[in-house]
């Protein structure tokens, strides 16, 4: 079975790239699972003081979720099974965004739908001119990114995208701060580098003291924020499954082949 998470460390940074270029790196149950072990390793690691979150190609960052596979689990798994999955895929989300230590995207391509949770709950993004953000769910039926979108670009803003699921090109990004950084697409990785080493050669209890202080000192704790959301999801507005979420998609895609 193929790495869908590729692990590389280089000087106090670990880099970790979502390695599905051909289906644009989008989140099966596998890749999410092996992104949230990596987080979970690297935190863990001694050597390592941030970590850095990529998709393979210069296409996408991540697609987002992967409809294929959620439409055959629609179809295998009853709605209690599908609840116990998504709540495990979930709160692999919350996870890596409450690591202990700083995490940056490299955005080195789009980041929509199930991508711009995790984008954005990412603890900074520096992106080039191949950066776009869609946060979709509102347009397929979905609800997700309330806990995490608004602490990154603010109410207003934020409303704005999760009501209108529209695109947000790289230049906009920058300016409503979802981009801490925009650089040409031949300089991403070297800036993604200066930042992260830059935070790695500083104390680590220091910098993860400060992240922890963040989080706690929230209006609400991030766990709060993302408990209500996923209260909301389950018991007033339940998302929609694949066939009703992604009917163009289904039918202009149809079931690709399976790869390794």
């Amino acid at each position: 079975m193929a790495d869908y998470v590729l692990v590389e460390k280089a000087q106090g940074v670990a880099i970790l790239t979502m390695n599905r270029p051909e289906q644009l790196n989008a989140m099966n149950a596998q890749l999410s699972t092996e992104l949230r072990a990596a987080v979970e390793r690297m935190s863990a690691d001694d050597e390592v003081g941030c970590i850095v979150i990529t998709g393979a190609g210069n296409r996408a960052f991540s697609a987002g979720g992967d409809i294929h596979e959620q439409r055959e689990d629609d179809q295998k798994y009853t709605q209690a099974e599908l609840d116990a999955r998504n709540a495990v895929r979930a709160r692999g989300s919350y996870e890596i965004s409450a690591c202990s230590k700083p995490t940056i995207g490299m955005m080195n391509g789009l980041a929509y739908g199930g991508a711009g949770v995790l984008a954005s709950s990412l603890d900074m993004r520096i992106g080039c001119e191949h950066s776009s953000f869609r946060f979709l769910a509102a347009a397929y039926g979905r609800i997700n990114s309330t806990w995490t979108l608004p602490n990154q670009v603010g109410w207003p803003v934020a409303k704005e995208l999760l009501f209108s699921g529209r695109v947000v090109e790289a230049e906009e990004a920058y300016r409503i701060g979802l981009l801490n950084h925009l650089v040409p697409c031949g300089e991403l990785r070297d800036k993604t580098m200066w930042l992260a080493t830059t935070i790695a050669k500083n104390r680590r209890e220091a910098v993860m003291g400060v992240k922890a202080l963040l989080l706690r000192d929230m209006g609400c704790n991030l766990e709060e924020q993302w408990a209500n959301e996923r209260d909301y999801t389950m018991n007033v507005v339940r998302g929609a499954k694949a066939e009703a979420a992604f009917p163009e998609f289904i039918a202009r895609r149809g079931r690709p082949p399976r790869d390794a």
